[in-house]
């Protein structure tokens, strides 16, 4: 038989949660799903965030509301808010071919803008180490990211003419192999003045992508030099650290234009005679 002094002492159980806290629940999630909006700009959206982190009950609600949504919570912070990504099945995925769809219709097209959001995250976040600190923020502007595809282009051919691959695989083969000669062949900046009016230029493709990242929460702009220039938010540093690993992601970054075993450098011309990148390619430099 249980002393009845044993159940003096245990603790009382926990208030059942509540049709509120369901509520509660799913408008955090609502606030994830608005990537621009960050805690410090909204009272009821910091507290949800603070009930989260402190209430272990509450964030394994949130965190089912999300998962029946198709959604990932990547970190609940108040430097992110609630950042979530969707997962492949979620009415909220945003497919790569699906974007490129929206800007052109030529299939050779999704390549290119796939690899342009690849070199973006190369190039914002360099080293292993950038990636793991919390506090790192990275720079791109639009003219850099296009600099540093054409570098990775030309490492590329170089690569197919030392081992004597195919010199012309089709264009709609999977891998950087295909992609790489449709970008090196396409005009960076069109005919027009401005490059990212003519969006089948290079420079349009990259000019789009880094407007997609803009609207998703992932970038800021910070001037409008090299074709517009931006720095990282925490959100889509959270956003690369889950593509990290991805296999198109670790064949960018060994090609060697972005070296990452040592960490002792940012950006490494592929060859003596490539020329330095253009401004804005690799900021923060980190020392070559």
């Amino acid at each position: 038989m249980t002393d009845p002094t044993v159940l003096d002492r245990q603790a009382p159980a926990p208030p059942a949660l509540t049709p509120a806290d369901v509520s509660d629940a799913a408008r955090l999630v609502a606030f994830g799903l608005q990537p621009k909006l960050l805690p410090a700009r909204d009272a009821e959206y910091a507290e949800l965030v603070r009930r989260h982190r402190e209430d272990p009950r509450f964030a394994a609600l949130s965190d089912a509301v999300a998962a029946g949504l198709g959604l990932v919570v990547l970190e609940v912070s108040p430097r992110a808010g609630m950042a979530v990504t969707a997962a492949e099945d979620s009415v909220f995925a945003v497919r790569m071919s699906d974007y490129a769809r929206r800007a052109s219709s030529e299939s050779a097209d999704r390549f290119l803008h796939g690899l342009a959001h690849l070199a973006i995250a190369a190039l914002a976040f360099p080293r292993p180490e950038d990636l793991a600190e919390d506090a790192y923020v990275g720079r791109i502007s639009v003219h850099g990211v296009d600099a540093f595809v054409r570098q990775a282009c030309r490492r590329l051919e170089q690569r197919a003419e030392e081992t004597g691959e195919n010199a012309d695989p089709a264009t709609d083969a999977p891998g950087l192999e295909a992609a790489w000669r449709v970008y090196a062949r396409r005009s960076a900046t069109g005919a027009t003045k401005d490059a990212r009016r003519l969006s089948a230029s290079t420079i349009g493709i990259v000019g789009k992508a880094v407007a997609f990242l803009v609207d998703s929460g992932f970038l800021q702009r910070v001037s409008d030099e090299a074709g517009g220039t931006y720095r990282t938010t925490a959100r889509y540093q959270l956003q690369v650290r889950d593509m990290a690993g991805s296999a198109a992601m670790s064949e960018l970054l060994e090609l060697g234009v972005v070296p990452v075993s040592d960490g002792s450098a940012t950006l490494v011309p592929p060859s003596d005679d490539a020329g330095e990148l253009a401004p804005g390619a690799g900021l923060p430099f980190h020392g070559i």
